[in-house]
């Protein structure tokens, strides 16, 4: 069970850059639960989409793997003789994910592996990569070529599978978009205190794109097909396929 997300609780008087160690993965699974609509919805949907393109004898790779929540529901749902490989930049995740697949039975082959995702990570035989919340954490100048490396990585008619906070084409809706995304987080018991620290945390480390300009990126690095599964206000889904 993940501890309740207290990260942002008190005030700070100088409050640095968001980090994703051990005081963010120990209460990682709240936080992402209580700060991501339908996020439920989004894994059962990755879970699925994964099952319609994981090919036996491929790997299934998730970068930004964090605590392993996507392989777990990945597990459940593609075929058995495929191995996962999750990759995250921080051990303290990955720790936390290695406890949970054990405790989750899981029951086929895989490898966890540190990497930063702004370098080269090596992707091979691979049917479907995933992308869960976590391109937006890679610094602009660097997601083209991770893209390319994911897209050069894929088999024949594999997948990206692509969930990021985005930005509305138009500013004048991105402002009343992230006023309802504040008012969800007021929901789930974020004070305004802790929704203005972690703004000001995440400030310089999440960059968002248009989703316009995440498709024509995709595209432009040579998926063929790229559509829509998710969206809500300032949040989407999508799935891009290798010809």
């Amino acid at each position: 069970m993940s501890n309740e997300d207290k990260v942002f609780k008190e005030e700070i008087n100088t409050v640095a850059d968001f980090k994703f160690g051990s005081t963010v993965a120990n209460v990682f699974d709240d936080m992402v639960s209580r700060s991501v609509p339908y996020y439920g919805e989004m894994q059962r949907m990755i879970s699925e989409l994964a099952a319609d393109y994981a090919k036996p004898g491929t790997d299934v790779y998730d970068l930004g793997c964090a605590t392993g929540t996507t392989l777990i529901g990945m597990n459940t749902a593609v075929p058995k003789d495929i191995r996962f490989i999750g990759i995250d930049d921080s051990p303290e995740m990955l720790d936390k994910c290695q406890v949970k697949l054990i405790e989750a039975d899981f029951s086929r082959p895989f490898e966890l592996r540190v990497a930063d995702l702004n370098s080269t990570v090596e992707i091979t035989n691979a049917s479907v990569v995933v992308l869960c919340l976590t391109l937006q954490f890679v610094r602009p100048i660097y997601r083209e070529k991770l893209l390319k490396n994911v897209f050069d990585g894929l088999e024949s008619g594999g997948v990206l599978i692509l969930v990021e906070k985005v930005l509305a084409e138009d500013s004048v809706f991105n402002r009343e978009f992230i006023k309802h995304y504040y008012n969800y987080k007021r929901r789930n018991h974020y004070s305004d205190m802790e929704i203005s620290q972690k703004r000001e945390a995440l400030e310089n480390i999440l960059i968002p794109y248009k989703l316009s300009e995440n498709i024509a990126m995709l595209r432009d690095i040579g998926f063929d097909n790229c559509e829509v599964f998710f969206k809500w206000y300032n949040f989407s889904g999508l799935i891009a396929r290798k010809k």
